[in-house]
């Protein structure tokens, strides 16, 4: 089961969009032309401007070596899939660059060597085929689990080609399906027969650049042969199929029609045709349990005859049953959210997180009402749940903390605490540091919880060079992580690391994120200058030694406080953002975030996004620090159209910034661990030069 997520496949620009008001004024339309001549150009001499700062730095060499150590290191945990009663991993290393897929018994897994079987390897393939292979993962048909659609994008683009293969012969199905490239949403119907949404051809995108029309295709059938199931609208945002299966059999088809970014009809594909489920807009289906649909809620679900379920809670609803009354498993509390939900083959297997704290629990169903038991874990620290099968009730859980290098934990669900198995060795040296929590008073006196990483013996006197991140949107949770590459590269040398959970994100439930919808956003904007006040106070820094990152909507955020508040930073790194808020809805899936954002459309909506679109909001005669803007040309959600007019606007008005725009990598900002060690060295190169010295 792989229905793209939407915040994962934001699409190409629509054709024919129709020019904003504002075009004919924008100098710096011709850098909107992805693979344009003059601004390819234009990109190399940034390129070329940009990397003689950084690399020609004394810190970038020895930062890109201990990244790139770090990331191919051979003692990482080999993260798991439980596939086809194996333990598989996809690999990436020195030698194995694009990745290796591989796999091993579970048996053989636990012990620190295990003994890897190769089933596809990515570089092997990407040589023979003279093509750029980037692995995006593979849907294998429950509950066997042998033939796997794999997705192969060039060069870390999310259009994907999909191909069948076979685990039990490592190798592709010979005359198999095979679909060409595109953005599209697919999953298994029968083991002869798909649900593709995908490009059919003119007219079957939405204008936000998705799939809408869902089609059957037979093995053995050509494409244009398949036949159409479900027909959404192109001012949809996407329509995708899922397919669910339990441990008991039940096997459901569904089709997810999305209406906005965060709004969903859903539809359930029968024997005689698709019918409509009564399930709340504002769902996200996270598997099938006893025959029983499992939703995380967005929106609360008013039930006849019972009390409503509220919002942020997970319930269950009777797919065997006509007119099921849906049935709530987990309620969460004030300063609680639901991270992530997982089915094995008896339980629910659930992420919880209080006050930004997680907790691993385990719900059954016992006698129509629902039974949950907490794994013992360390706490005080982020879980999640890496693996589960719908075999049995064995679930790998995750573990990890800002000075807490990830662990790997096993449990049997029938019996049995979780043991640990597998522990990454530690990247720096964190013996002299410490982790706090505090919270920030923001503009209209919510209290804004942030997480401060600073050494033990560090002086209040605002002289400390400190990184400020935070992202703020779509109901993403920013949670406590280990990064090797952040400690060793930046911790190590005496820098202060602060984690800010604006609202925006997810960090307490839906209400959180509401909370800065549309017209709403300033919000989060005042919540991240609220911290970084907030940490001056405190003294832990200055505005001459903080500086602040974000990426995707995240470098949004930066392009805010960058201009909002220059006085308040001396470093920004403005990772693959959206800039141009005037014309987002024209460049790449822009018309996909209309739920986020608003829309210039309009007039309430469109007054808000002039006065807080970075590119719109750039004046010469400011003092802003200077930025490090980094981008990528495979990125085909956002598209590095933003990124490069924001710079292009910089150089007009005479303001001093760092631009790098990679070739390849897509969204992620680096296809490999090449890629990825050479932009984070970039960005802690260019955050020594503004902060430390």
């Amino acid at each position: 089961m792989r229905l793209a997520a939407l915040l994962c496949l934001l699409a190409l620009p629509a054709a024919g969009a129709a020019m904003a008001p504002d075009d004919a004024k924008d100098p710096n339309l011709w850098l909107e032309p992805v693979n344009g001549a003059r601004a390819l150009d234009w990109v190399k001499q940034q390129n070329a401007r940009s990397l003689a700062v950084l690399k020609g730095d004394k810190h970038y060499q020895t930062f890109y070596d201990q990244a790139l150590a770090i990331a191919q290191a051979q003692d990482r945990v080999p993260v798991p899939a439980q596939i086809n009663g194996q333990v598989f991993n996809f690999w990436q290393d020195a030698e194995h660059v694009r990745g290796l897929w591989r796999r091993t018994g579970l048996d053989d897994y636990r012990p620190p060597t295990p003994h890897w079987t190769p089933v596809l390897d990515v570089d092997a393939l990407a040589k023979a085929e003279h093509a750029n292979w980037v692995w995006k993962g593979a849907n294998c048909l429950e509950p066997e689990e042998r033939l796997c659609l794999t997705a192969l994008s060039d060069g870390g683009e999310d259009a994907v080609v999909e191909r069948e293969f076979d685990v039990t012969k490592a190798a592709f199905v010979s005359a198999g399906f095979s679909l060409p490239r595109a953005k599209m949403n697919l999953d298994w119907e029968s083991a002869d027969s798909l649900l593709v949404a995908t490009d059919w051809g003119p007219g079957s995108m939405t204008e936000s650049g998705y799939p809408f029309i869902v089609k059957r295709l037979h093995r053995g059938e050509k494409l244009g042969d398949a036949k159409e199931v479900f027909r959404g609208t192109a001012k949809d945002v996407q329509v995708g199929p899922t397919a669910l299966t339990d441990g008991q059999g039940h096997h459901v088809m569904l089709i997810q029609q999305g209406l906005d970014f965060f709004h969903s009809a859903w539809f359930r594909v029968t024997p005689s045709g698709v019918e409509k489920l009564a399930l709340p807009q504002k769902v996200e289906v996270s598997g099938l349990l006893r025959n029983q649909l499992i939703v995380k809620l967005d929106e609360p679900w008013p039930r006849p005859g019972a009390a409503t379920i509220p919002a942020g809670s997970l319930a269950a609803l009777d797919m065997g049953a006509k007119n099921a009354v849906p049935q709530p498993v987990f309620v969460p509390g004030p300063r609680q959210s639901l991270e992530e939900v997982a089915v094995t083959r008896d339980r629910l297997v659930a992420a919880v997180y209080d006050n930004v704290r997680g907790r691993i629990l385990a719900f059954a169903p016992d006698m129509g009402a629902w039974q949950s038991t907490r794994l013992a874990l360390p706490d005080n620290v982020s879980v999640s749940v890496v693996s589960t099968t719908i075999r049995n009730n064995q679930v790998f859980l995750g573990v990890t903390g800002f000075l807490t290098p990830g662990s790997l934990w096993f449990a049997d669900l029938d019996g049995g605490a979780p043991a640990l198995i597998k522990q990454s060795p530690p990247r720096f040296d964190a013996s002299r540091d410490v982790v706090e929590q505090f919270e920030a008073t923001s503009a209209d006196g919510t209290k804004i919880p942030y997480f401060v990483v600073r050494p033990k013996d560090m002086k209040a006197d605002g002289s400390n060079p400190t990184l400020l991140y935070a992202y703020g949107g779509f109901q993403v949770s920013e949670l406590p992580i280990y990064s090797g590459a952040l400690g060793k590269l930046w911790l190590e040398h005496g820098g202060v690391y602060v984690l800010a959970n604006i609202r925006g994100g997810g960090e307490f439930g839906p209400a959180w994120h509401e909370a800065a919808l549309k017209t709403h956003r300033q919000r989060a904007y005042d919540d991240f200058a609220a911290v970084a006040k907030d940490i001056i106070a405190r003294k832990i820094t200055s505005p001459r030694r903080l500086g602040i990152e974000g990426g995707s909507n995240g470098g949004l955020l930066m392009g805010v406080e960058f201009e909002q508040h220059p006085d308040l930073w001396h470093a920004a790194v403005i990772q693959v953002p959206l800039l141009d808020m005037l014309r987002f809805e024209q460049i790449a899936a822009g018309a996909s975030w209309v739920g986020e954002y608003g829309s210039v459309t309009k007039p309430e909506e469109r007054a808000f996004l002039a006065g807080i679109s970075p590119y719109a909001n750039l004046r010469a005669g400011v003092h802003y620090p200077m930025p490090f803007i980094y981008t990528t040309s495979k990125d085909d959600r956002v598209g590095p159209e933003h990124a490069r007019k924001f710079a292009a606007k910089m150089a007009a008005l005479h303001l001093s910034y760092l631009y790098y725009e990679a070739i390849e990598g897509g969204h992620a900002a680096g296809a490999n661990a090449r890629e990825q060690s050479e932009e984070k060295a970039l960005e802690m190169t260019y955050l020594t030069r503004q902060l430390m010295e």
